[in-house]
């Protein structure tokens, strides 16, 4: 897997103590789509995490039962609100 990481990004990452969990929310409605959530911390309830490398400015974790891995995640800032968001493979859903 690919990461495409944007300094902004990085930067907020960092200040935020190095470590950014993604992970897979499906959707309630509109037919149970499925988009990619970060955070700080690892969600309860998503199972076990795996440390992906890739990126030495911080760690990333995806859940362990994740596959099959995108050929390209990529990380990049929000600005309002700013917070960091997950693309797979260019796409704020997964397939």
């Amino acid at each position: 897997m690919r990461l495409v990481v944007s300094d902004s990004a990085a930067d907020l990452i960092r200040e935020r103590g190095g470590r950014l969990y993604v992970w897979v929310h499906k959707a309630r409605c509109c037919g149970g789509v499925r988009t990619l959530v970060t955070g700080e911390e690892a969600p309860k309830g998503i199972g076990e995490f795996r440390r992906v490398t890739g990126d030495e400015r911080f760690e990333l974790f995806v859940p362990e039962r994740l596959a099959p891995l995108p050929d390209a995640l990529h990380i990049d800032l929000r600005r309002f609100p700013r917070r960091v968001e997950a693309y797979w493979n260019g796409c704020v859903w997964v397939d």
